[in-house]
């Protein structure tokens, strides 16, 4: 291979990496800086939710509709288009004046985000082919999986050393480098099929999820049988049938209902959003166990889940050769198995355990996640035909972050009900939703309260990490029962080709 493509496939391969770690930090990162944010602007309880509810709803809701728009406009395209949304509106975050502005700063942040995360796994198909693509998948998974467990490290780095602000301004720099890849490197390609856009499917499907994941992100807070969380429940179900109706009756539909009919691919969809829901969402009450029960700071809370990054990091690289001679459902499976067991071997923590209670559950569960995340990955790519990438890689991130976001509903109100239940008896069951978004901090000094809070948190925190066990638990069989089908080969680059205008400028 000439040394210029060698040089933009490597280049497009870092872009592609340091901005999925960008943009996936920030869904946990500003979780420890949420205290400070609401000192600084003097934040109401609402708009602090806001921070992460917005970015994580955007997100969410447009990220296939962004897999979509690339396939028909043109991948580079849409990762510049994201590049320069998402470092614009995270120095507006830096600099933001009220509650308010961060707010609306983190929506845009979510759009910039999807269109990112929508092209990633398309840019890599583009460049890598074969064995190097178990190599190019290997290195960007073990990305998704150091980005989300190390949030929790890199912000109390940053909020502690430099403030609140940083938290944001970091994108910056980041973003800045990307652009400059992405000009000088990176290859423009697209579908060539793709002559029209599905603005029906866009339209309906970014409406159906905005307000699924609306309704679960807020349920907890406006409760789960208000009007308003019910209504917007079910008006997303709604169109999202609606959804499945138009792209049947499209010609060339944003998102293929064919699929659906390969057990590979619901295998694959079921298995990624499993390991979201399940462990991946785990990390926020993770984080508020061992700062808010276990007394640690932020930077404190984020060393101790140092074992679980780095395995996850070094996993997927050291066993990149073997992923290419083993099966997909094998190392999915495995992978899976191992997560689960590692929610069930933290399962039993206490207000006064030592954090050495999670230790072999975090090295397990880094394992795990270093075997089945790029394995996954690289499953969904195989599953459709290589010119419309940019919808196969859309929809596996949808399920990504769709599980996510649900999960930590989901897990959410495991935890909150139990320790509704635990502190029920001492009649404080009023504060259940306050226990479980900051632990021992509700006492305020109150020794009898902040051990009741202890204890009810520790009691939430193990239902919630059952919980966790038996979703990904199911994530593991989804993967041996339907990905043993197999999805098909990655076809050779001559069969594979897909239109190239050129390596940037």
């Amino acid at each position: 291979m000439p040394s210029e493509a060698v040089d933009r496939r490597r280049w497009t391969l870092v872009a592609v990496c340091v901005t999925t770690f960008m943009l996936l930090l920030d869904i946990t990162i500003v979780n420890v800086a949420l205290p400070r944010i609401q000192s600084s602007l003097d934040a109401g309880l609402t708009g602090l939710q806001w921070v992460v509810d917005a970015y994580a709803l955007a997100l969410a809701a447009l990220i296939l509709t962004a897999g979509a728009l690339a396939d028909r406009y043109g991948r580079r395209l849409m990762f510049v288009f994201g590049v320069i949304v998402f470092t614009g509106a995270s120095a507006v975050c830096g600099a933001a004046w009220s509650i308010a502005a961060l707010d609306i700063a983190r929506g845009v942040q979510g759009i910039g985000g999807a269109a990112l995360f929508a092209t990633a796994l398309a840019l890599i198909g583009h460049e890598y082919r074969g064995r190097d693509l178990f190599g190019a998948i290997a290195v960007w998974g073990a990305t998704i999986g150091a980005a989300v467990a190390s949030g929790p490290l890199v912000g109390g780095l940053l909020t502690d050393g430099l403030g609140w602000r940083w938290v944001f301004f970091v994108n910056v720099p980041v973003g800045a480098f990307a652009l400059f890849v992405a000009f000088r490197y990176m290859a423009e390609s697209r579908d060539e099929g793709a002559v029209r856009t599905d603005f029906a499917g866009l339209v309906t499907f970014s409406a159906a999820l905005f307000l699924i994941v609306f309704g679960l992100l807020r349920g907890n807070s406006e409760g789960w049988s208000s009007a308003l969380i019910v209504s917007t429940l079910a008006a997303g179900v709604a169109m999202l049938a609606l959804f499945v109706l138009v792209e049947l009756r499209q010609k060339r539909p944003m998102l293929d209902m064919s699929l659906f009919r390969q057990p590979a691919f619901v295998g694959v969809s079921l298995s990624t959003f499993a390991l979201g829901a399940g462990m991946f969402a785990m990390f926020p009450y993770l984080s508020i166990y061992l700062q808010d029960v276990l007394g640690l700071s932020p930077l404190g809370a984020g060393l101790r889940l140092l074992p679980l990054t780095v395995f996850v990091f070094a996993v997927p690289i050291a066993t990149r050769n073997i992923a290419q001679r083993t099966p997909a459902w094998v190392l999915a499976g495995i992978g899976l198995l191992l997560v689960s067991g590692s929610l069930l071997l933290m399962h039993g923590v206490s207000s006064t355990s030592s954090w050495t209670t999670l230790l072999a559950g975090l090295i397990v569960g880094g394992i795990g996640v270093g075997l089945a995340n790029p394995t996954l990955a690289g499953a969904a790519l195989r599953v459709v035909d290589p010119a419309r990438s940019g919808m196969a890689s859309g929809f596996n991130n949808a399920c990504r972050l769709g599980g996510v976001a649900i999960g930590v509903a989901g897990l959410g109100a495991v935890l909150e009900h139990r320790v509704g239940t635990s502190l029920a008896p001492s009649g404080q069951g009023g504060l259940a939703q306050a226990v479980s978004s900051s632990g021992e901090r509700v006492a305020h000094g109150q020794p009898m309260l902040a051990h009741l809070a202890g204890v009810a948190y520790s009691n939430g925190l193990n239902a919630a990490l059952l919980t966790g066990c038996i979703t990904v638990f199911v994530g593991a069989v989804s993967a041996i029962v339907l990905m043993r089908g197999r999805p098909a080969e990655a076809p050779a680059p001559e069969q594979a080709a897909v239109s190239s205008t050129g390596g940037g400028a």
